[in-house]
């Protein structure tokens, strides 16, 4: 377990991986940062665009078992408050599933798990860059990533319409973005 330097309110985070014990509480969490009402407490809600489910238990059990992927679980104060999926790729690492509490957001947290995140892959796989997709009208979340690091590459991938399992669409153009940083 790692602790990281503490966010702007609330006590040290601390990094482990998650394990199938954790899945309850991370269908939880996810869903509560991006779908329905709850989400609407933080910035980072897709409620508007997309309805239905963000992930199921099958998904995150899914990650957390992968060969070269773990799921990062963030405690404060013996809660799961955040999480972020990463995945070796060769020279590279792939960032997702990034989840923080609602009522967490907003107070320097998810700035503290994208550089754990990216310490971790540079440290345990030699990732030299991070990648991630971002549903492209995401304009606030892209944003947000772009003071990270992040740069668009305006490389596009199809949102899979017609799959309830990633959500049920409320607009027609949706797809994703990939953004890349250099980690290392």
């Amino acid at each position: 377990m790692h602790t990281a330097p503490r966010p702007s309110t609330h006590g040290d985070p601390t990094f482990r991986d998650a394990t199938t014990d954790d899945v309850d509480a991370l269908v939880a969490l996810i869903e509560s940062a991006y779908r329905g009402d709850d989400s609407r407490a933080g910035w980072t809600t897709e409620a508007d665009i997309l309805q239905g489910q963000r992930t199921d238990p099958e998904g995150v059990v899914a990650v957390i078992e992968k060969p070269g992927s773990k799921l990062l679980a963030v405690e404060v104060e013996g809660r799961v408050v955040a999480c972020c999926q990463l995945e070796h790729r060769g020279e590279h690492a792939y960032f997702g599933m990034f989840a923080v509490s609602p009522a967490l957001q907003g107070a320097g947290l998810g700035k503290v798990i994208m550089a754990e995140a990216e310490r971790v892959a540079r440290e345990a796989w030699g990732a030299r860059e991070m990648h991630m997709t971002v549903i492209s009208v995401r304009d606030e979340l892209i944003a947000w990533y772009e003071r990270r690091g992040y740069r668009r590459t305006g490389k596009m991938s199809p949102f899979p319409y017609g799959d309830e399992r990633f959500g049920i669409p409320q607009r027609d153009d949706l797809q994703f973005e990939l953004l890349v940083k250099e980690i290392g």
